[in-house]
C-alpha cells in the first residue's frame, strides 16, 4: 500500500468511543419516538443499556490501560486517552439521566395502557400469596448470600450480574446492623414476573422486588425486625489477557482467560442512588472500589438490558407485528437448493428472507450421499444451534466436517468452547482459530461428488451463522458454486489449516492478506477518474468506519471531486461535509426495527459498477487482524438488486440520522412522503419473486 497522500490531523478524526456513543445515543431517540410501539420502545432502551454495558467492559477499561501508558499511548490511539476518557465519562453520565427520566415516562406509559409494573408494596393479598409460591418454589433455592463481615474481604463478585444489598437491623438498637450481597439470578429466570391481574389489566414486577418480599425467609437465621436492600452492579475490564507463548494450547489460554474476566478491576461499578452513604463507603472498602468516575449512581433497579426480553402483553398495537419472510424465487419449496445454486449465483437478505433457507441448505447437505465434506466458519452461535444440529447430523451421515471455531468471538468464549467440544465428539475436525488473528469470515463450503469430480458450492456472508440475530440482523449471503470464487473459499480454509502459507487470492478480496491494498486500490482508481473528469463516486454500507490510512485516502477522495456516501451504523471516525476536505462526502446511519449489519462497497468505476459484500468493517483490526473475505456480485441481476437497496437507504426520511462532524444525530428529512426502507426492502424484494 502507498502512503496516504492526505495528511490526517487530530481535528479531522473523531475518537472511536465518542462516536460510539453518539451511535448508542440514537438507540434511546428510537425509544423516545413516539411512532414506535410502545413495548418495542422499552427494548430498545434494553439495547441500549446492553450496549453501554459492552462498551464500560471493552472501551472504556481500554481506555483507562491507555491513560497508564503515559505519553507511549500515542503508539496505539491518535489522541490522549486521558481527555478521550473524560469526554466519554461526561457524555455516558448525561445520557444517563436522559435514559433513566426516559424509563419512568415509559413506565407511566404502559400504565395507561393497562400494564403496570408494581413492586413489593403494592401486592394485592391474591397478588401476595402467589409471589410467596413462586418464590419459595423457583426461586429461593438459587440464592446465594454472602454476609459482609468485619474483617476480611468480599471473594470477588460476577461480572455484570446484580446483586442485593442487604441490611437487617433492629429498629430498637440492641444489635449492630448485618449486611450481605446476594446475586439476583437473571441468568437462569426472567426479570419480569408476570402478577396475577383483573379486569384485563396486567401487573407485573420485578424479580428483584419478589425477594425483596421474602427477604425476611432468606436471612430468618439472623435476628432483625426491618431490612432494607439497595442494588449494585459491577462492569469489569472484559478484555482477555491472553499470554505471548505460542507453544502453550491456544485452547487453555482461552479457557484461563475467560474465568479470569469474570474477577476483572471494576471500571463501573452502578449503584441505587438512595442507598445510604455508610452502606456504600462500606462495600466500597469491601470491594477496594475507588472514589473515582467509575461510581455512577442510578435509579432502583439495574441492568435493564433484560428489558429486550420484555413480555409481550397487552394489546397486540403496543410491540411491532411480525412480518411474513418474502420468497425466494430461486430456491424451490421442495429442497435441492444445491441444484438450484448449480444454475444461478443465489443473494439472501435476512430477515426478509428466512434463515431457515441456510438450515435447509445444511440441512440438505447433510444428507445428499454426494456430498463428501462441510466446511464452515462459527464467530457467534444461537442458544440452541440448529446449525450445529445440523452439522451433527452430517457426521453421522457419514460426511467429513471441519468447524473453524472462533474462540475469541468476545463474550461468546465459553459457549464456543462447549460447541467445540460436542463437535469433536461427535467427530469433527474442529480448529480453534489462528494465533494471532481473529476468524470473522462467514463462510460455508460444500465439497459434492459430481460427475467423477469435487465441485465446491460456497456461502459468503456479512453476518454470523447464527438462527437467532437471523432473525434480527439485516445481513446478505451470497450462495455461489462460481468455480473461481468457491475455490477460493476453499483456498481460504486451506489457508486457515495452514496459516504459515501465504495466500494469493485473485477473486476475493481476503484479510490479512490483500483486503487493505484491495480497497486503497479501488478508491484511488475512483480519484484517477475523478481527475480525468469521468464518473466516480462510492456507496459505503458499514457498522464501524475508523481506520486512519482509509480515512486519509477518503479525504483524498473527496478533494479529487469523488462523490461518497458513507452508511454507518456504529463508530465513525471521519468528518463528512467539511469545507475544503470532505465537501463531497455524505454519512449517515440508520436504526430501526432491525440491526443494520451488512457491509457492502459499491464503486462507480466510470459506469463499470463493481458490488463487493463480506464479513470486514473499515476498522484496523479487520484489515490488519482479522481472517475477513470479501467477495464480488457478478450476476447483474443480484448488482441491480443491491444497488436498489443501497439507493433506498439513501430516500429513508423516517429512520436516517444525518453523521455530522458534530455527531448531533439529526434526522434526515423532506419534504417527500414518508419513507422507511426497512419497510420498502420487503417490496424491492418482493418484485423479484
Amino acid at each position: 500500500m502507498t502512503e496516504p497522500r492526505f495528511e490526517l490531523t487530530d481535528d479531522l478524526f473523531t475518537p472511536k468511543e465518542v462516536s460510539w456513543l453518539a451511535f448508542n445515543e440514537r438507540l434511546l431517540q428510537e425509544a423516545e419516538d413516539l411512532s414506535v410501539p410502545l413495548i418495542d420502545r422499552l427494548k430498545f432502551l434494553g439495547i441500549y443499556s446492553s450496549n453501554l454495558d459492552e462498551f464500560f467492559r471493552v472501551r472504556v477499561a481500554t481506555l483507562r490501560r491507555l491513560a497508564g501508558l503515559g505519553f507511549r499511548s500515542r503508539e496505539f490511539i491518535r489522541h490522549d486517552p486521558k481527555q478521550v476518557l473524560d469526554q466519554v465519562m461526561r457524555e455516558a453520565k448525561r445520557q444517563h439521566a436522559r435514559y433513566n427520566a426516559l424509563y419512568e415516562q415509559l413506565i407511566v406509559e404502559l400504565g395507561e395502557h393497562g400494564i403496570h409494573m408494581i413492586d413489593e408494596l403494592a401486592y394485592d393479598e391474591q397478588q401476595a400469596s402467589f409471589v410467596e409460591a413462586y418464590f419459595h418454589k423457583i426461586v429461593r433455592h438459587r440464592l446465594h448470600p454472602i454476609m459482609i463481615r468485619g474483617r476480611g474481604d468480599l471473594p470477588p463478585l460476577v461480572d455484570q450480574a446484580i446483586y442485593l444489598a442487604v441490611r437487617l437491623s433492629d429498629s430498637r438498637g440492641k444489635r449492630k446492623p448485618r449486611y450481605a450481597l446476594m446475586g439476583i439470578p437473571t441468568d437462569v429466570l426472567n426479570r419480569f414476573v408476570v402478577l396475577p391481574s383483573r379486569n384485563e389489566e396486567h401487573d407485573l414486577t420485578y424479580l428483584d422486588d419478589v425477594i425483596r418480599y421474602n427477604l425476611g425467609s432468606v436471612f430468618s437465621l439472623f435476628p432483625h425486625d426491618t431490612h432494607d436492600a439497595y442494588m449494585v452492579k459491577f462492569a469489569k475490564d472484559a478484555e482477555l489477557d491472553l499470554d505471548d507463548d505460542i507453544q502453550e494450547s491456544y485452547f487453555s489460554r482461552i479457557s484461563r482467560s475467560i474465568k479470569r474476566r469474570g474477577f476483572g478491576s471494576p471500571v463501573r461499578f452502578l449503584y441505587d442512588g438512595s442507598m445510604p452513604d455508610d452502606m456504600l463507603d462500606l462495600l466500597l472498602t469491601k470491594l477496594k472500589i475507588p472514589r473515582d468516575e467509575s461510581l455512577t449512581p442510578g435509579a432502583r433497579y439495574h441492568h435493564r438490558s433484560d428489558l429486550m426480553n420484555f413480555p409481550t402483553v397487552g394489546k397486540g398495537s403496543l410491540a411491532s407485528p411480525e412480518r411474513p419472510a418474502v420468497a425466494h424465487p430461486d430456491l424451490p419449496t421442495d429442497g435441492n437448493y444445491l441444484r438450484a445454486v448449480r444454475r444461478r449465483d443465489v443473494l439472501l437478505h435476512f430477515p426478509y428472507h428466512s434463515f431457515d433457507h441456510v438450515l435447509t441448505l445444511l440441512r440438505e447437505a447433510a444428507l445428499d450421499p454426494k456430498v463428501r465434506s462441510i466446511q464452515i466458519c462459527l464467530y457467534r452461535l444461537a442458544r440452541n444451534s440448529s446449525v450445529v444440529n445440523a452439522l451433527i447430523n452430517a457426521l453421522r451421515n457419514g460426511k467429513q466436517v471441519t468447524v473453524i471455531m472462533e474462540l475469541q468471538a468476545r463474550f461468546d468464549e465459553e459457549a464456543n468452547l462447549l460447541w467445540s467440544a460436542r463437535l469433536r465428539e461427535e467427530g469433527a475436525r474442529v480448529i480453534m482459530g489462528v494465533p494471532g488473528l481473529k476468524v470473522h469470515a462467514k463462510l460455508i463450503l460444500i465439497t459434492r461428488r459430481e460427475r467423477g469430480a469435487d465441485r465446491d458450492y460456497a456461502c459468503i456472508g456479512t453476518g454470523n451463522m447464527n438462527e437467532d440475530t437471523g432473525r434480527v440482523f439485516s445481513d446478505f449471503m451470497l450462495l455461489t458454486a462460481s468455480e473461481d470464487v468457491a475455490g477460493e473459499i476453499r483456498a481460504v480454509f486451506e489457508q486457515i489449516r495452514k496459516p504459515y502459507r501465504t495466500g494469493a487470492f485473485q477473486h476475493l478480496l481476503v484479510s490479512p492478506y490483500n483486503l487493505r491494498e484491495g480497497v486503497v486500490k479501488k478508491i484511488d482508481r475512483e480519484i484517477e477518474l475523478a481527475k480525468a473528469g469521468r464518473d466516480a463516486w462510492m456507496d459505503v454500507k458499514l457498522n464501524n468506519l475508523s481506520d486512519e490510512a482509509v480515512i486519509s485516502r477518503l479525504y483524498e477522495a473527496s478533494q479529487a471531486g469523488v462523490s461518497i456516501r458513507l452508511n454507518i451504523r456504529g463508530m465513525y471516525s471521519i468528518k463528512a461535509g467539511v469545507d475544503g476536505v470532505s465537501t463531497n462526502i455524505q454519512a449517515m446511519g440508520i436504526i430501526d426495527r432491525f440491526l443494520e449489519h451488512s457491509r457492502v462497497l459499491v464503486f462507480g468505476n466510470d459506469g463499470n459498477t463493481e458490488v463487493w459484500l463480506g464479513s470486514a468493517d473499515w476498522l484496523p483490526r479487520n484489515f490488519d487482524k482479522r481472517i475477513e473475505v470479501m467477495v464480488p456480485l457478478r450476476n447483474p441481476k443480484l448488482v441491480t438488486q443491491v444497488r436498489a437497496i443501497i439507493e433506498a437507504h439513501w430516500r429513508d426520511n423516517t429512520k436516517a440520522r444525518i453523521l455530522d462532524p458534530d455527531l448531533r444525530n439529526e434526522f434526515r428529512r423532506d419534504d417527500k412522503p414518508p419513507f422507511r426502507v426497512q419497510d420498502e426492502i420487503y417490496d424491492i424484494l418482493d418484485e423479484n419473486t
